[in-house]
């Protein structure tokens, strides 16, 4: 009598091909990291200065003046926060967009602060300023660096 091999069907699953699916996307997001770097480089004054008290349960609307002349606004949670991604804007569009911003309700009272390169001109950080002030914000900070050393 000849015995058959009877061969039982292999139950387990291979994972191999999962394993190189995952290290493709492991080194698609490795190389697409570093471009992802959101904000706007504005060199900040060094001066000593006390922080200004805030109130942490406030978001923050922060208004970046670059050496250039664009101004770029963002919403959140901390000054340097760049959550909702900056935009390049001119002043009457800085107004209108600070306006409606501010415009919807529980925001009224979010806290302002002016980030002004220092190498931008003294006009650039007022028009920033004026245009804050026509937008109906009472109450602006200006941030800076604390001096290194």
């Amino acid at each position: 009598m000849s015995r058959r091999n009877k061969r039982k069907p292999v139950a387990e699953m291979n994972v191999v091909p999962y394993i190189d699916v995952m290290l493709v996307l492991l080194v698609i997001f490795m190389v697409t990291a570093p471009m992802l770097n959101q904000g706007v480089k504005v060199d900040l004054p060094q001066v000593t200065s006390e922080p200004l008290p805030s109130d942490t349960n406030q978001k923050i609307l922060t208004v970046s003046v670059k050496a250039d002349g664009s101004y770029y606004l963002t919403y959140g949670e901390g000054v340097d926060n760049t959550g909702e991604g900056e935009k390049a804007v001119s002043l009457p569009e800085m107004t209108e967009k600070v306006g409606k911003i501010l415009g919807v309700p529980g925001n009224e009272k979010s806290q302002v602060f002016v980030r002004g390169d220092k190498s931008a001109s003294y006009g650039l950080v007022m028009g920033a300023m004026s245009a804050l002030q026509q937008a109906g914000v009472t109450n602006v900070g200006l941030v800076t660096e604390a001096p290194n050393g």
